[in-house]
């Protein structure tokens, strides 16, 4: 039996050079989608076009949410736009504190401790800069706020009086957006650290007192020859995050 092929919605891969999206016969399955994207931290300057764009967005869009009250709200730039939020945001993260709209983790214990060290190791690594070189450390931490060269960020927030459920939700569709993204052959990274100058944020597009910035998605097209981009983080086995227990109520694994 032949086998059917795929829409042309679900046939899309990426060139070597730009990651733009080609036409081919294997259809994208949603367990390679998520196993083969990646945050990307260098990129070109091209500009991602409007219509792919426009289909990012419109995909993510369909995220589920608490009683559908989809409280996100997000302030994308392009061209000249991003560049002068990069340099205005970077000039400000130089020289503030931190100021974020939600409470920062207090500290990371354990496990949890183990796997940033393990993704900040695999970093620098990529980069060749070592552990006592503070400097080179500093310059790249600032490269969040230059959005690592992405021609794009999209600034999403929430809903104030929706609280903790109306940020889960948000986080739920930066998901979306980010595979729907990968799906169509564009690079993303989303960025706590963004959120980190909210007030700043606030400030630059003029986001009213009942919305809070949650985070950004910087995306375009992968620089894939910058060494940056060639290391991947790992994931813990799937027993490690789920507990199952039987009918007896004993656990399985």
């Amino acid at each position: 039996m032949s086998t059917p092929e795929a829409p042309e919605s679900q046939v899309r891969n990426v060139d070597d050079r730009a990651g733009r999206p080609l036409k081919t016969g294997v259809p994208v399955g949603f367990e390679r989608l998520i196993g083969e994207r990646w945050s990307c931290r260098a990129y070109l300057p091209d500009q991602v076009p409007d219509d792919v764009i426009a289909e990012m967005f419109a995909i993510a869009q369909r995220t589920a949410s608490w009683c559908n009250t989809q409280p996100w709200q997000v302030y994308l730039t392009k061209g000249e736009a991003t560049r002068r939020f990069a340099e205005s945001l970077t000039g400000h993260a130089r020289t503030h504190d931190q100021v974020s709209d939600f409470e920062m983790p207090a500290e990371y214990r354990g496990v949890y401790k183990e796997r940033r060290r393990g993704a900040g190791h695999a970093l620098y690594a990529s980069l060749g800069i070592a552990r006592e070189d503070w400097e080179a450390r500093e310059e790249q931490r600032l490269k969040n706020f230059d959005f690592f060269g992405a021609p794009h960020v999209a600034v999403v927030t929430t809903d104030r009086g929706q609280g903790v459920y109306g940020a889960v939700d948000c986080g739920g569709y930066v998901a979306n957006l980010i595979n729907a993204a990968s799906s169509l052959g564009v690079a993303t990274i989303p960025q706590a650290a963004i959120a980190m100058h909210s007030d700043h944020v606030r400030e630059y597009f003029r986001i009213p007192p009942d919305r809070l910035v949650v985070c950004a998605v910087s995306f375009g097209y992968a620089d894939n020859a910058h060494p940056v981009n060639r290391f991947r983080t790992t994931r813990a086995d799937v027993g490690d995050a789920v507990v199952v227990f039987g009918g007896r109520g004993d656990r399985v694994w």
